[in-house]
């Protein structure tokens, strides 16, 4: 029974560390591909100067580039943490929790502005009109697909990571309860001992 749950463990650790590199990778995925959606060449329209929008025209786009960024950052930490420092040393018995919180807290506030701004992405025109970026024909369709995919691929992260972070406190609560019931199991074996010297 107690390699059964010992096997368990280790798959739950398994899959946790698999979900933290897939998260890291979408979120630096994410931050890339919104930070190089930066060459939108949008043509006159309404009697404006052409002009360049890019992602740091929408300051929700840039807080979720940096979001996601530091987002990955933390969650390399945290690999390196189970990984190397096997989730047992001071410092990662401290920074894991909180690490759990951070990280997914940075990507789904990322995703959730991002989102916001997705649904209006216009400017205002130099005759004093609003110009969505990603009408037809006026060159936007491209950097409205990099931002598109961008915030699901942020979105996809976050799911990841908060996955990884269910897991990982699955396996530890099993390899805790683990340690309780060996425990209780010496201590019961220590009594009938005594009890089995005492009769003697």
């Amino acid at each position: 029974m107690y390699d059964e749950e010992k096997k368990e463990s280790k798959w739950a650790t398994a899959v946790s560390i698999a979900g933290r590199i897939a998260g890291m990778g979408l979120a630096v995925a994410a931050a890339v591909l919104m930070a190089t959606a930066s060459q939108c060449t949008v043509y006159a329209a309404y009697g404006a100067r052409p002009r360049t929008v890019t992602y740091s025209d929408f300051p929700p786009f840039v807080y979720l580039v940096v979001a996601a960024s530091i987002a990955a950052f933390l969650e390399a930490i945290a690999i390196f943490l189970v990984v190397w420092k096997k989730g047992k040393d001071k410092t990662a018995k401290v920074l894991m929790p909180l690490l759990g919180v951070a990280v997914p807290a940075l990507l789904y506030s990322g995703t959730g502005a991002a989102f916001a701004a997705v649904s209006d992405m216009s400017y205002c025109s130099a005759n004093g009109r609003r110009v969505s970026v990603c009408a037809g024909g006026i060159g936007g369709s491209n950097f409205c697909s990099q931002v598109h995919i961008s915030v699901y691929l942020s979105l996809a992260a976050a799911v990841v990571v908060s996955v990884a972070e269910v897991v990982r406190g699955v396996g530890g609560s099993a390899s805790g309860g683990d340690s309780d019931s060996d425990s209780s199991s010496s201590s019961e074996s220590g009594g009938c001992d005594h009890g089995c010297h005492h009769k003697h």
